[in-house]
């Protein structure tokens, strides 16, 4: 049952991420109406207590805070930025808080547009981590940008969603902070891929060697997250490669427009690409392990 004393939520995109994270508000309490492509996901939100909508502009007339959940850039611009999109459906005062993962400079532009409508909309830009099972079990880390007046005032919402809620800096900061955040990931992956390989073709029981490794400084949240995933070969998709590509195309753009070197993570968004275009795009990105079999002259399926 939804508290009607709480602000009233419009969710615009439910997919891998967003389905969950829209439910985890519904059971806090909040009234969710939410609206994407796929009429399954419209129905699951209308399953789990939430209100389906039939368009954007339905979605957020009445939400004291629009939530944006998309793929790319895009996506972002396609949904708050067009005629039919937030921006110009929003009630007077909504909070919009966008937390896909794009460049910072489209999240810049975002609050700029919102700031131009005259309707005294507050923008965020709040980008996450932790993947599908974060989102399920509401643990994702959150990255924000924006004002502290603001973030303070919707902190109770990202609570329901997430357990590391930090406040990093202006419009943009958020997506930085996710920029850099991806690049880690993709590097950590790639490296735990790599002792897979080393590991197996050297005849050691994997299971062991991964346990171990758990437990001293080569263990990492990737390595617990991506565990099984690497034993099973099971790369049916929490974070797609095809996103992880396209972050991998934000940070080094972005890199590059401040000046820093990312000679690592240049190779792995090198190998991210090449996994994408060998068809694998679709996979959850521990598949880089598909990618190191390849070179090592494993014999993957597919």
């Amino acid at each position: 049952m939804s508290n009607t004393a709480l602000p009233k939520i419009a969710w615009v995109g439910l997919g891998i991420m967003g389905s969950p994270m829209a439910e985890n508000l519904i059971k806090a309490g909040y009234s969710v109406t939410g609206y994407t492509l796929e009429q399954d996901k419209l129905d699951r939100l209308a399953k789990n207590g939430g209100t389906a909508a039939s368009s954007i502009a339905e979605a957020v007339k009445d939400a004291d805070v629009v939530i944006t959940m998309v793929p790319a850039d895009p996506h972002v611009k396609a949904v708050i930025l067009s005629e039919d999109g937030v921006i110009a459906n929003a009630r007077q005062g909504a909070t919009i808080i966008d937390m896909s993962s794009i460049t910072p400079q489209t999240s810049i532009a975002v609050a700029e547009a919102a700031a131009q409508a005259g309707k005294d909309l507050k923008v965020l830009d709040a980008p996450v981590s932790g993947g599908e099972a974060g989102a399920i079990e509401a643990v994702l880390s959150i990255m924000v940008g924006g004002t502290q007046a603001d973030f303070d005032r919707v902190k109770p919402i990202f609570e329901a969603l997430g357990k590391t809620i930090i406040l990093c800096g202006p419009h943009g900061a958020g997506q930085t902070v996710k920029a850099a955040n991806q690049l880690i990931v993709a590097v950590n992956i790639q490296a735990c891929a790599e002792a897979v390989v080393f590991l197996e073709k050297s005849g050691v029981d994997l299971d062991a060697a991964l346990d171990v490794l758990a437990g001293g400084l080569a263990g990492s949240t990737v390595l617990d997250r991506k565990k099984q995933n690497f034993k099973k070969r099971d790369f049916k998709p929490g974070f797609r490669i095809d996103l992880h590509h396209k972050d991998m195309g934000i940070v080094t753009d972005a890199a590059r427009n401040v000046g820093a070197a990312l000679p690592v993570g240049a190779v792995v968004a090198q190998l991210v690409a090449s996994l994408r275009a060998q068809g694998d795009g679709g996979l959850d990105h521990s598949a880089l392990l598909r990618a190191v079999e390849r070179l090592s002259g494993s014999n993957i399926n597919g």
